[in-house]
């Protein structure tokens, strides 16, 4: 066992060393920091499961800080650099742009799994830049850029690893210096999935063609994704490559939140007793509220997490309501969730332009207003690396009891959106926020159907990932009633965060 391995409690150094064990076989030593050239096959698919609070994210964290010091190199998925033949790579993923941000947040290198199967086509001239960031070439002079422009870059690259994002610090914006996309046409080496149990097959399949040695972190109390009868893709590995994380690690033992997470275990616990539990949390600790209305103030950056649809739209045009939005258009500040591209096959590029920006479907988006064309939007991506986009777009506002939704405003085609003020439980999986408010009546009419999912019942599954989402304070709402407003909508903070939009008007017009 490593060191590194030292800091951790038993579950984690066993599943750190049989890591290493398997990374070894591949010809990565991480004890020694010795590399072999890749092999024509790799050592295949182990995955690391466990609950919230079992250190999943801090042992993928140790592992890439080890395999980094070991001199493999990082795929961040903006930027390869030149291709060596001896050279190890190593890529981390999620599977959505919100997940990959809480990583990154950790000083973790994520990207999402669309955007390391895609990758960018840099204009020649910048290209310099970047392999100077990425320690692979001398200081460029570039014509247009100072010698402090690129100064700003090197300390925000410093900081961040983002091409991209040290680029954008530079004053350039996306379309100066990325041209176009293709598709990834060479594997890669290691890959490390968080979130692994939102993963359907087909992208399980995508990830094996292109990573020899693929490790996978999740928790086998979330759903499954719809579609796979419950299962989830580590379900089919055999033991011996599933590591199992138990322990409830010291920093959470104290988490009222948690606690209520893993209650749900208990196959004795109903509804009733489980509401009662959260009651008695709600009076002793302030990070658990017992919430007798819905938080409409919280809804612009939080969504209610709900499970019936019904209930979601309900919310939806609730939240318009008392915020005075018309049914003409939207107001800067409404949140959307993308629901995919509408492009026809010949505009495959512009999909894949949209799509690398983050544009994905279950992508959390903030309205900036209108563009400058008809139809289009200005949109804040939330967990973006390059979050302010401009974008073709077809809003949909769907309303009670009538099978089409409104639409306010379309483009002929382009990106898809549906309100985001609400959302569904399996929807969140992946994100996390600050607050979270889940809508406790509809998890009520779960537990009366009494439906199981892969031998649990289905209403305890819907809380567990409910609960998780929450990182500081849960908001269990028992109420079908919503706050008024304290204030309006904003977008200031969103604008002065951004460093550099990236216009696609120009390239979906």
């Amino acid at each position: 066992m490593s060191e590194t391995a030292l800091t951790f409690s038993e579950d984690q150094a066993q599943a750190y060393d049989s890591v290493a064990e398997m990374l070894r076989g591949a010809g990565v030593d991480l004890e020694d920091s010795l590399l072999s050239a890749p092999r024509d096959s790799g050592s295949g698919v182990m995955a690391v499961v466990g609950k919230a609070g079992s250190g999943k994210t801090l042992l993928l964290a140790a592992l890439y800080k080890a395999l980094s010091e070991a001199g493999v190199d990082v795929i961040s998925g903006d930027y390869e650099g030149r291709r060596r033949k001896d050279r190890r790579t190593l890529a981390i993923l999620a599977p959505t742009n919100k997940a990959a941000s809480v990583l990154r947040l950790r000083g973790v290198p994520a990207t999402t799994i669309h955007r390391i199967l895609y990758t960018p086509v840099y204009d020649p001239e910048y290209e310099r830049i970047a392999e100077w960031l990425a320690g692979q070439g001398e200081r460029p002079e570039v014509e247009g850029l100072t010698d402090l422009a690129l100064d700003r870059a090197f300390s925000f690259y410093e900081t961040n690893k983002s091409i991209p994002g040290a680029l954008a610090a530079a004053g350039l914006r996306g379309s100066d210096f990325i041209t176009g996309w293709k598709r990834r046409e060479e594997p890669l080496d290691i890959g490390l999935v968080d979130e692994a149990s939102m993963l359907d097959a087909k992208q399980f399949e995508d990830l094996q063609d292109i990573f020899p040695n693929l490790l996978l972190f999740g928790d086998p109390a979330q759903l499954a994704p719809v579609n796979q009868s419950g299962a989830m893709v580590f379900d089919r590995l055999d033991d011996a490559r599933k590591l199992t994380l138990s322990r409830i690690h010291r920093q959470t033992q104290d988490n009222p939140i948690l606690d209520l997470a893993h209650a749900l275990a208990d196959p004795q616990l109903d509804f009733q007793d489980f509401e009662r539990m959260v009651e008695e949390k709600a009076r002793a600790d302030e990070r658990v509220v017992w919430g007798q209305r819905v938080e409409v103030d919280l809804m612009a950056r939080s969504p209610v997490l709900v499970w019936r649809n019904a209930t979601r739209v309900r919310l939806i045009n609730a939240f318009r309501s008392v915020h005075g939005a018309p049914e003409t258009e939207l107001v800067e500040g409404e949140p959307l969730i993308c629901d995919g591209i509408e492009l026809p096959l010949k505009h495959r590029k512009k999909r894949l332009d949209l799509e690398a920006r983050g544009l994905i479907k279950g992508a959390q988006v903030v309205y900036l207003g209108p563009g400058r064309k008809p139809g289009f939007s200005r949109l804040h991506v939330i967990g973006a690396e390059d979050p302010q986009v401009s974008a073709a777009s077809i809003v949909k506002i769907e309303k009670p009891h009538e099978e089409e939704p409104f639409i306010p405003f379309a483009a002929r085609m382009g990106a898809t959106f549906l309100h985001g003020a609400a959302v569904t439980i399996h929807k969140a999986q992946g994100s996390q926020w600050d607050t979270v408010q889940v809508f406790a009546p509809d998890i009520f009419v779960a537990a009366r159907m009494g439906r199981t999912e892969a031998g649990q019942p289905l209403w305890k599954r819907l809380a567990y990932v409910a609960i998780t989402r929450a990182q500081e304070r849960l908001i269990w709402v028992v109420r079908n009633r919503l706050a008024k407003p304290t204030y309006k909508l904003r977008v200031d903070d969103l604008r002065s965060a951004a460093m550099a939009p990236l216009a696609l008007e120009e390239e979906l017009s």
